[in-house]
């Protein structure tokens, strides 16, 4: 009865918790969208008149040091997260799936190339990246998306080729194998579906650390530059006001925190819901 009891209690904490990471990733997607449409106010329009104001009525969270609306430039630094996200996040899937997929169905040296190729990504951090690429190619989104997205890859590409090898083992590979079909046939139609769940839920999780990254990279000036709005620009340009204006740094820090939070907890539960028994935790 007991271990009953422990068993629904965790349950419904972790239906809880995918609920509550559901709604957060919808209200950050809802931000994002709405912001393309409308805004409180213009996230550019500076009036000097109204520097460093409260929240008030007009400005729920205030305004910042130049006078611009801080709720109309969270929803549009929400944009600027969301697209660095799935760019970044599309990068890593199709590229270290492809890879994967390779490396799993040809075995032997292709394998051990490709492999050895992750390893050597795994040195070469996302901040790295996105430096040397800004060295070349100059500071932007474009760089985070790129440095994030390839940053990802080495990720992808092992966890879809252990799974993938493990999938080449089941029965019914095998006797796609023994009636005739060829290994990218069998790639394609019997081993990739399998994977799906698994991607689902690593592309979820990537997510969260695709925007966290993204943050960390306009901070320090390589990722969104300005005028475009962005959680981590927003966070460095607040960090001179920590004591004058508090709710500059708070907003979007909050805002990180609960997409970051949201998007963990909903991979979290697709992983529960999708293939409990296959998913590794």
């Amino acid at each position: 009865m007991k271990d009953g009891a422990k068993g629904s209690m965790r349950s419904g904490m972790r239906r809880a918790g995918f609920l509550a990471g559901a709604a957060l990733t919808a209200a950050l997607l809802l931000a994002a969208l709405l912001s393309l449409v409308w805004t409180p106010w213009p996230p550019e329009q500076i009036d000097m008149a109204r520097r460093l104001a409260a929240p008030s009525p007009a400005h729920w969270l205030g305004c910042d040091q130049l006078g611009r609306d801080v709720l109309s430039r969270l929803m549009a630094g929400a944009r600027s997260a969301w697209l660095v996200g799935l760019v970044a996040v599309g990068i890593g899937l199709l590229t270290g799936t492809a890879l994967g997929l390779v490396a799993a169905a040809r075995r032997g040296a292709v394998e051990a190339l490709i492999l050895r190729g992750a390893d050597l990504g795994y040195a070469f951090p996302a901040l790295l990246l996105a430096i040397l690429l800004a060295a070349a190619l100059g500071p932007g989104m474009t760089v985070a998306m790129a440095a994030i997205g390839l940053h990802a890859v080495p990720s992808f590409a092992r966890l879809v080729n252990g799974s993938a090898k493990s999938w080449w083992a089941r029965d019914f590979v095998l006797a796609a194998r023994v009636a005739g079909q060829g290994r990218w046939a069998i790639t394609v139609r019997h081993v990739l579906p399998q994977l799906l769940p698994l991607l689902i839920v690593q592309g979820t999780t990537s997510f969260a650390l695709a925007i966290l990254a993204e943050a960390g990279l306009s901070y320090l000036g390589l990722g969104t530059q300005p005028p475009q709005a962005s959680w981590g620009r927003l966070l460095a340009e607040a960090q001179t006001l920590m004591f004058e204006a508090p709710q500059l740094a708070l907003a979007p820090g909050l805002a990180i925190t609960l997409a970051v939070l949201g998007l963990n907890l909903l991979g979290d539960g697709l992983r529960d819901r999708l293939d409990p028994k296959e998913l590794p935790r």
